[in-house]
């Protein structure tokens, strides 16, 4: 947001290779190239309610009297399958939603993608978010761990990594999933609403994202089914990093069309980072190759975005100095961008608590 505003106001300044240019990742170099035959769009990010009322205003200002479908974002890898006459012949990554990689024989692996359709279009291809259960990651985890390796960072990173493996006997053992949420073409088959095709899809045998409720006409109403979701995420079995709004009308859809990088039909709104409190137990530093000594909070382990976390870096002094930071503090932490762990604030102080202050000099006992 920060660099879309900049580039607002100084246009001149705007590069091909600026985030704000791009759809999405590119294809790795590892893997055969595909051309999608329909784009695989990138949604708009809505990050509150009030943004999500501005959504639904220009809907309602390009002709629309639109019902909303809610359907959770699961947070995974984009994945397009292809089917002829019901058999699955290719599969392939959003890439950077023009091109893509072909991964078909390690989603061949995964057991819940139909390989066979009954009654079957004469083709077929549907959009789905592959990704890792909380448990299968644990599971995989640990045996990195008892190799030597680094473990994967997140569910995400572990989808993304199995799914691109060389080797599909390698995919095959690390009980990726998906569910499947777009048909993005069909020859044979008629549908006027998203819900509609969801439910064809389901009958085809697709894992598919049914919505939890009907269709729903208001900006309320679509709130209160986000509220909804967010309170029951955290017993989900996947992590979800929020929802995504669509209009439920095809007809309607086309009449609005899409930007060059989103549809103009829908929009993924993102909830705000989980945030957990835990008690700081110590500050060990970290001396770098450079010899640069970084200040790491060692905290009670707290789960975060679906895995444990009980250290952060705080960066230096003036980090420390100006949240108050201090040992035997209550503070609360998050992961930011889902990703990184990091100290948000403190909540409470111990009585005797004093600031903290980073030694001038460091022996064995501090790192």
């Amino acid at each position: 947001r920060e660099l879309k505003a900049l580039e607002g106001q100084f246009p001149q300044l705007i590069t091909a290779s600026s985030p704000t240019q791009k759809v999405g990742g590119t294809a790795s170099s590892k893997l055969p190239k595909v051309t999608h035959a329909v784009k695989m769009e990138s949604l708009l990010d809505a990050f509150s309610y009030d943004e999500l009322r501005d959504f639904d205003r220009r809907v309602r200002e390009a002709g629309a009297e639109p019902e909303y479908v809610v359907e959770i974002k699961i947070d995974g890898l984009s994945c397009s399958l292809e089917y002829e006459n019901g058999e699955l012949v290719r599969a392939s990554t959003r890439g950077d939603g023009v091109v893509g990689e072909d991964v078909t024989a390690n989603v061949r692996a995964i057991r819940s993608i139909p390989k066979k359709l009954k009654n079957a279009p004469e083709f077929l291809e549907v959009r789905g978010e592959v990704y890792m259960p909380h448990g299968a990651f644990q599971k995989l985890c640990a045996e990195q761990e008892l190799q030597g390796a680094a473990p994967f960072k997140n569910p995400r990173n572990a989808a993304a990594g199995s799914l691109r493996q060389k080797n599909a006997a390698v995919t095959a053992k690390r009980s990726l999933d998906i569910w499947i949420f777009n048909i993005q073409q069909i020859d044979g088959a008629s549908l006027e609403t998203h819900i509609a095709s969801l439910e064809y899809l389901k009958k085809l045998g697709f894992p598919t994202v049914i919505p939890h409720s009907k269709p729903l006409q208001t900006a309320e109403e679509v709130r209160a089914e986000i509220a909804a979701i967010g309170d029951a995420k955290l017993h989900y079995a996947y992590d979800t990093d929020g929802v995504v709004v669509k209009v439920d009308s095809f007809a309607q859809r086309e009449e609005m069309g899409a930007t060059s990088k989103v549809p103009k039909w829908a929009a993924a709104f993102k909830f705000p980072p989980e945030e957990k409190e835990t008690t700081l137990r110590e500050i060990l530093l970290s001396v770098g190759r450079t010899g640069v000594i970084t200040p790491v909070a060692i905290f009670d382990p707290v789960q975060l975005a679906g895995t444990e976390v009980s250290r952060a870096t705080l960066h230096n002094q003036d980090f420390i100095t100006e949240r108050d930071i201090r040992l035997g503090d209550t503070i609360v932490v998050r992961k930011a961008g889902e990703i990184i762990p990091e100290v948000l604030r403190v909540k409470s102080h111990l009585d005797d608590a004093e600031p903290y202050h980073l030694p001038e000099q460091i022996g064995r006992a501090h790192v």
